[in-house]
């Protein structure tokens, strides 16, 4: 379960950032996840719960935004959305796409205190 080590991640940066500031704990936290950046959403929340206790993310709120992903066809050009992993161009059919979003994986926000 990679999740998991995403959340270690994102206690290490906000322990980083914490630091810097010279506060004592996150109250808000913002993050951007894409909605092909291979994160299964019930397998972070499972992970977050345990993970965050006793941490600098311990009372945090958590807001989550969803990135969806948008692709460009290699071949005619059409951008277009996508919902699955190598999904086809809706026009030509090609497979050779390249993402423009929806792979992101980032801490967007903290709010500390």
């Amino acid at each position: 379960m990679h999740e998991l080590s995403i959340v270690m991640n994102i206690i290490d940066i906000a322990t980083e950032q914490v630091q810097q500031a010279h506060a004592r704990k996150v109250d808000s936290i913002e993050l951007e996840i894409g909605t092909m950046a291979g994160v299964e959403m019930d397998a972070l929340d499972f992970s977050w719960s345990a993970a965050v206790r006793n941490t600098v993310l311990s009372d945090a709120e958590r807001v989550v935004d969803r990135v969806p992903a948008i692709a460009r066809c290699g071949n005619c050009g059409l951008e277009f959305r996508v919902s699955e992993p190598f999904m086809p161009c809706p026009a030509c059919d090609n497979v050779l796409v390249e993402y423009l979003q929806g792979k992101e994986l980032r801490v967007k926000s903290l709010v500390v205190s």
